[in-house]
Parts: structure tokens; sequence; C-alpha cells
């Protein structure tokens, strides 16, 4: 299974607590993610993560082009809604690929859970 994990500042730390209790999962999966989140989430779990740029500098982007490509089975997004996004247009756009392919994408706690508890059941 080939993921991209990616979170905004206000929810890295979501996303390392997620990782920590799906990692049997995330260690049989390719992962992506954007640069900063890619980083942490090495650190905090040595879990092998192909990383691009950073979402403000085209991460969101390069992620979108490999899922309209095909090379992407499912996206965990954990987006901050309260605090503004300088590329809210990319993250919208990365999105609305999701959609348009079919792709499941999580943007919450919650959702991750249920389509990572899934996909550990597959």
């Amino acid at each position: 299974m080939r993921l991209a994990l990616i979170a905004h500042d206000g929810k890295k730390d979501a996303m390392i607590a997620l990782a920590a209790d799906f990692l049997p999962l995330l260690g049989r999966c390719r992962l992506i993610a954007t640069g900063t989140t890619g980083t942490r989430l090495a650190e905090a779990h040595g879990l092998t993560i192909e990383r691009m740029l950073s979402g403000p500098l085209g991460g969101d982007l390069q992620i979108g082009a490999r899922l309209a490509v095909g090379e992407l089975d499912g996206v965990i997004f954990l987006r901050d809604p309260m605090t503004p996004q300088p590329h809210e247009p990319d993250i919208n756009a990365l999105v609305r690929a999701c959609d348009v392919h079919d792709v499941p994408c999580a943007t919450n706690v919650n959702t991750a859970r249920l389509l990572l508890a899934r996909w550990s059941e597959a």
C-alpha cells in the first residue's frame, strides 16, 4: 500500500501519535510525506519515508501529482481548520485530486483511524 502522510503544524503531534498506534501497518507501506511531517515521523518511529518539499513550498502539489498518476492508494492529511494556510489553493487541489481519482483521504484524526484500522485488517 502506498500512503501519503501530511499534517499542518498544529496537527503534527497528532500525526506522530496516530502513527504510533498503526506502526505495524505503516511499516509495511510505501510512505511519502511533506518535509517536516516526514522528518518528524522518521525520527519518532524509524519509518522509511520519501520526503517531499514542505507544504507551503510545493509538497502538497508534489503529492497531488503522484496521486494523479496512480501512485497513491490513500492520503492522511491532518488539516488545521482553525489556522489560515498561505498555500490553501494547493491544499484544496490535493483534496480535489483525491475526489477526482477516488482515493481515500482522511483530514482528521478520527477518520484517519477508521481508514488505517480498515487497511490493517486487509
